[in-house]
Formats: structure tokens, sequence, C-alpha cells
């Protein structure tokens, strides 16, 4: 960090920290996330002018470079990076087991990191950190879609007289390559299977799209099947 920042240096390192914030935005407005291109930019920009600020008030009149420790003016990027997590919290959603904004926390606290680099005058690293976000964003985004990844599902079974038996049922479903995490027979009354509801798990292609898989669909033509809900 020079101590003498000219306005040559202002410019570029605004300009950089807009172009990567910008971009790293652009990826997340494509997918429909609640931090996009502004919220990106003002984080990043907010980052990059507190370390501008560092910056110019490193070479204050009458302080001895030893004073500088005195002064903290690290305090204030430090300030900023734990400030940064209430936004980030701010856009991360439970819904029941679901989490979703966990990738939008990491990436607005990223291009908070960026912009202190910017701001900071370490152009090349800010850089390569902004080549290696995107990289991120984008390129491994496309290597999911070929992954496996575990999915869970709920299924409920209502029951008239005439059923087929309990142990048919879950030999249907071992057969479609699916694990019982839960299990719940309902009998009413006592000799006559009335429901079941389960929670079961397999592995998927993570492009495959949301639709009831052909195996459960196939229990709905069960002789003495009311009614089947399938939430995934």
């Amino acid at each position: 960090m020079p101590l003498h920042l000219t306005w040559e240096q202002i410019v570029l390192r605004l300009a950089l920290a807009s172009i990567a914030s910008f971009i790293i935005g652009l990826n997340r407005d494509e997918h429909g996330r609640p931090a996009g291109i502004r919220t990106t930019m003002l984080v990043c920009l907010a980052a990059t002018f507190a370390m501008l600020q560092v910056n110019l008030l490193l070479p204050l009149a009458g302080k001895l470079p030893s004073s500088f420790i005195v002064m903290d003016l690290m305090r204030l990027p430090l300030g900023i990076l734990s400030g940064i997590g209430f936004i980030g919290a701010g856009v991360i959603i439970k819904r029941e087991k679901h989490v979703n904004g966990v990738t939008t926390a990491a990436t607005i606290w990223f291009v908070t990191v960026l912009g202190l680099l910017f701001g900071g005058g370490n152009i090349y690293l800010g850089i390569a950190a902004s080549i290696i976000a995107i990289s991120i964003l984008w390129a491994l985004k496309w290597i999911e879609r070929y992954l496996t990844r575990e999915c869970r599902g709920t299924l409920h079974l209502s029951f008239s007289s005439g059923a087929a038996s309990e142990i048919d049922i879950r030999q249907r479903l071992l057969a479609g390559n699916l694990t019982i995490v839960h299990w719940t027979a309902l009998y009413d009354p006592p000799n006559m299977l009335a429901g079941i509801e389960c929670e079961v798990r397999w592995s998927a292609p993570a492009s495959r799209e949301a639709a009831t898989p052909t195996y459960i669909g196939e229990l709905r033509t069960l002789p003495g099947v009311q009614s089947l809900t399938w939430r995934e």
C-alpha cells in the first residue's frame, strides 16, 4: 500500500472493483438470487472506498511511520468484514430441512474482500481473486450438473379395503434403488392397512428435472390406494 496515492491509482482501483463485482453480481442475477448486480457492486465498492480512505490517511502530517499502529487504521476494513456478516445472514433462507442462499452470502463476503484488495492497491491479487471467483460461480456450476447428489422425499399413502400388504409396498420401493430412512404404518382397524408414511433417500444427477419418480407414480395403480402424496 503506497503512502502517497494518486488519482490515477484511485480510478484504477475503483474501475477494477466495479468490473469484478459487476460480473459476479451478473451471475447471481442470472440465477434469480436476492443479491444481484447492485448489491454486489455496492458491497465491493464500499469496501474499496474504505481501503482508499485508509490509504489516504497513512501519510498524515506529523505522524511518524511508527505511529501508524497507534492510529490503528486497519480497524475500518476489519469492521467492514465483521459487519458484512449481517447482510450475508439476511440472504440465507431456511425452509424446513432446506437451506438456500449460502452461496449468495459467501459471494457477498468474497466481493467485500475483493474491494479491500483493490482498495488497498493489491491489484494483481485482486484480479487473481476475481478470476477464481468467476470460475467458481460459472464453470463449477456446469460441472455440478454432471455430478450425482443425494435426494430425499416423503411419501404418504392412504388405503381402502383390499390394499396391498405393507411388505409388498416396501419391496416395491427397495426395487427402485431407494433407501428407506423412516417408515410409519397405520392400521385402522388393527387388521387392515390404512396408511403409510415414509421418508426415502436416493442418488440422482444434479441436472435431473424435479418430477415425481416413475416408481413412485406406479404406486397409484396398486389396488386399494385412495390417495398418494409425494414431496421431494
